[in-house]
C-alpha cells in the first residue's frame, strides 16, 4: 500500500474515506455527496470594481433522505492531524444547520456532535467506527423535535433546534 503521507486530499477521500462510509452503510449514489459547493463567494466592492470571493465547498455532505443533510465531513491530507478540518466543518455545519460534524486525514475520524448538551462533544473514532445512516438519523431526530419549553417560551430555533 502507498504511504498515506504521499496521498493528496482527494486520494484520502477516494481511497480511504468513501470506502469507510460505504462500509458503514451509506449509499454512495443516494446519501453521499462529495465536493459540494453551497454558497457563492462574498461580493467585494471597491469603487466601481466588484469581485467575488471564494465559494464555500464541503468535502462531504451526508444525507439520510434527499434534501435532509445530517452530517458533514472535512477531509485533509495525511500531513495534517485528524482534527485539522474540524473548525472548517463546524463553520459549514453552522451555515447549513447540520448536527453531526467530522474531520479526517485518513487515519481516523474526529467527531463533533452538535446535539450534545452535556458530556463528550468531541472525540476521535476509528475509521471502522463511523456511524451508520440510522445512527446519525436518530441523533438528528432528537434535535429536530421542538421541546415543550421552546414552544412555551417562544424561542425561535433552526431546523436542528438551536436558538437563532
Amino acid at each position: 500500500m502507498t504511504n498515506k503521507k504521499e496521498l493528496s486530499e482527494r486520494d484520502i477521500c477516494s481511497k480511504i474515506i468513501t470506502p469507510e462510509l460505504v462500509r458503514a452503510g451509506w449509499d454512495l449514489q443516494k446519501q453521499i455527496r462529495e465536493e459540494v459547493s453551497f454558497t457563492d463567494g462574498r461580493i467585494h466592492v471597491r469603487g466601481n470594481l466588484t469581485t467575488r470571493g471564494k465559494r464555500k465547498r464541503a468535502d462531504y455532505i451526508l444525507y439520510y433522505k434527499p434534501n435532509i443533510p445530517i452530517a458533514i465531513i472535512e477531509a485533509k491530507d495525511n500531513n495534517h492531524s485528524v482534527r485539522a478540518g474540524i473548525q472548517q466543518a463546524l463553520d459549514y455545519a453552522t451555515i447549513l444547520d447540520i448536527p453531526s460534524v467530522f474531520s479526517s486525514n485518513g487515519d481516523a475520524f474526529y467527531e463533533h456532535d452538535r446535539t450534545v448538551t452535556s458530556g463528550t462533544v468531541e472525540r476521535e473514532i476509528a475509521l471502522h467506527e463511523f456511524p451508520s445512516p440510522k445512527q446519525l438519523w436518530e441523533r438528528y431526530k432528537i434535535v429536530t423535535i421542538q421541546h415543550p419549553q421552546q414552544r412555551a417560551g417562544g424561542i425561535r430555533t433552526g431546523r436542528c433546534g438551536w436558538p437563532r
